[in-house]
């Protein structure tokens, strides 16, 4: 019987990445994005991701438009159409949210709230729908996009820190009740990749203090330069992959030469060590 898959954010990125690579691995991938699509093709924008996308390739992918995580009824009518396809769902890949800029007392609590209604609370809503379709199976992998810095706090974007940090508990969590039911679950774990995810990053239009101003001008200026030499979305796709196949599948998987580096500081120093590295790193003297 043909594998189901569904990645939530797949028009561009990552989303779009690993919804080719799952397609080109054999599963009927239903790719949601946020927008709206005619004629249920491929959008060109998810179509670029792959470096030897062909115009006339058939992909066994199923486009689910105007899939705002956000909106219950969205959720639920995705998660609905991908598992009637084969009344299964094998794979779940958490990928869509955004990223909110900005020191802490320069983001309004509106805001703070917004980025975690997006980047954690829709994927605890999209798990609580597809988890009873996988423990009725028996067997089903859940990917969670999250970041290296789902693992180290950073100046400069707290609240898009915080909601990975909050991501990377959860699916530990998950992996303890979800298990005894043959469902896995994973985090992938990139560092900079490049994608246009920093181009629409959402910055507070004023500083209360303006060292805040220098450290977030310094931050975005360090970011940008990154993304020039970062990690490519079909990297992560293939770390997507690659933890499918494993046979043990793994708490989380790093991606990219820089998370690699940092991760191997913090394995390596004690929290105030690591604290002072990484300072001397962002501010160089």
């Amino acid at each position: 019987m043909e594998r189901v898959a569904l990645v939530t954010g797949a028009s561009s990125g990552i989303g779009a990445a690993t919804a080719l690579a799952l397609a080109r691995n054999g599963y009927r991938t239903f790719a949601g994005i946020r927008g709206s699509d005619s004629g249920n093709k491929v959008p060109a924008a998810l179509r670029a991701e792959s470096e030897n996308g062909n115009e006339e390739e058939e992909l066994p992918i199923t486009i689910i438009p105007d899939m705002d995580v956000d909106s219950e009824k969205a959720v639920v009518s995705a998660v609905s159409e991908a598992a009637s396809y084969n009344q299964r769902l094998d794979v779940l890949v958490n990928n869509a949210g955004y990223g909110q800029f900005g020191c802490t007392e320069d983001v309004p609590l509106p805001e703070f709230r917004r980025q975690f209604e997006t980047n954690f609370f829709s994927i605890v809503r999209i798990i609580q729908e597809a988890a009873p379709i996988m423990r009725r199976q028996g067997s089903g992998d859940i990917i969670n996009i999250s970041s290296v810095v789902g693992r180290m706090g950073l100046p400069g974007s707290p609240a898009y820190i915080s909601s990975k940090f909050a991501l990377e508990g959860l699916t530990e969590c998950l992996r303890y009740e979800l298990g005894q039911f043959g469902i896995r679950t994973t985090l992938i774990e990139p560092g900079v990749v490049k994608t246009g995810f920093f181009d629409s990053m959402r910055i507070p239009e004023s500083c209360s203090d303006p060292k805040y101003r220098v450290l977030t001008d310094h931050m975005l200026a360090g970011i940008k330069m990154m993304v020039e030499m970062g990690t490519p979305p079909s990297q992560v796709a293939d770390a997507v992959i690659g933890a499918i196949n494993d046979e043990e599948m793994l708490p989380r998987y790093v991606v990219g030469a820089d998370a690699e580096m940092f991760m191997k500081a913090k394995r390596e120093k004690s929290d105030i060590e690591f604290e002072r590295y990484m300072s001397e790193e962002l501010f160089p003297k």
